[in-house]
């Protein structure tokens, strides 16, 4: 693909789509492929896949590994590809990133070791492990510590980056908004950062940030791209005002445990088989399903549309 020899190209909304199954659990590589194109042709800047939003604990390796296989060949090179190859077991996580490697993906996105609790030092050995392994794929590191309850210091960030050439960047999923400053310092301005919190995406462009990878580009692609499009174009109003219409879609996404809502939305909406998630997770409840009529009420207009078969949208 053409985005990974220069990974500083891979700006904007990257949407890092949920994984679609069939009602009874297996993968929906067709529904998967309807998000992908629904996804480029809704404008988003790149797809993300196999991140905390599409549920890679509760899969096997080779069911992560074909669903990327499937991913790329949709993307076919028309945006940047980001699949996330990270597990608990390195010999998983090497696994995964060759599958993805051989792919065409552009970039891995590693998450930090979750359960483990690893030591700075661990992490550093780690992620030198991967881009060793792997030199000529960039590799991203994917700091999310209200899920793996270890967060990535920027100190070891720093030293990665100078460590490793390949090793080019971070996706930052936590509110300790101090945290993304002092890994840009720690770092220098070329290391790429991506927020993966919502309502981070908008702050980060000020610090430096080149983009997001944000749920909320699952239900709302065109208003997510327009929003990193206002804003780099210097229409700060603009982007201001999709930022905070945005909120009650934002809320949405965590009515109950993401990805459960969204996608039973997609699945109401027509654009995925059914809105089925795995255990640990459950379905949306009743409740909560009324809770996500509310918060469309307040918001739906931003909905990207879905065109249905005839070509009509909804």
């Amino acid at each position: 693909m053409s985005f990974r020899s220069d990974p500083a190209t891979i700006r904007g909304s990257i949407a890092p789509i949920v994984t679609p199954f069939t009602e009874d659990g297996a993968v929906d590589h067709e529904s998967l492929r309807n998000l992908v194109r629904w996804q480029i042709d809704s404008g988003s800047h790149g797809i993300s896949f196999g991140g905390s939003t599409g549920e890679p604990s509760s899969q096997t390796i080779a069911e992560r590994a074909e669903a990327i296989r499937t991913v790329a060949a949709e993307i076919g090179g028309r945006v940047p590809f980001l699949p996330g190859t990270g597990s608990a077991k390195l010999d998983e996580t090497l696994e995964l990133t060759a599958a993805a490697d051989e792919a065409g993906a552009d970039v891995a996105l590693v998450i930090t070791p979750y359960y483990a609790r690893p030591t700075q030092e661990a992490l550093y050995q780690w992620y030198s492990t991967v881009a060793r392994e792997f030199p000529d794929l960039p590799i991203v590191a994917y700091n999310v510590p209200m899920r793996t309850s270890v967060e990535i210091a920027p100190e070891t960030v720093a030293r990665l980056f100078r460590d490793h050439d390949n090793f080019v960047g971070i996706k930052e999923t936590t509110k300790d908004f101090e945290h993304f400053s002092r890994v840009m310092h720690a770092s220098g301005p070329d290391l790429l950062m991506w927020s993966g919190i919502e309502l981070l995406c908008l702050p980060l462009l000020s610090l430096g940030g080149i983009g997001f990878i944000s749920a909320l580009a699952n239900i709302a692609p065109a208003a997510v791209a327009e929003m990193y499009e206002a804003a780099v174009a210097g229409d700060m109003d603009r982007a201001r005002e999709l930022h905070y219409a945005l909120h009650p879609l934002v809320d949405l996404l965590f009515v109950e445990t993401n990805p459960a809502p969204a996608k039973w939305l997609l699945a109401e909406r027509g654009l995925i088989s059914s809105g089925h998630v795995r255990m640990p997770l459950t379905a949306l409840t009743e409740p909560g399903k009324d809770r996500v009529r509310a918060l469309v009420a307040q918001a739906g207009h931003l909905l990207t549309p879905i065109p249905n078969k005839e070509g009509a949208t909804r």
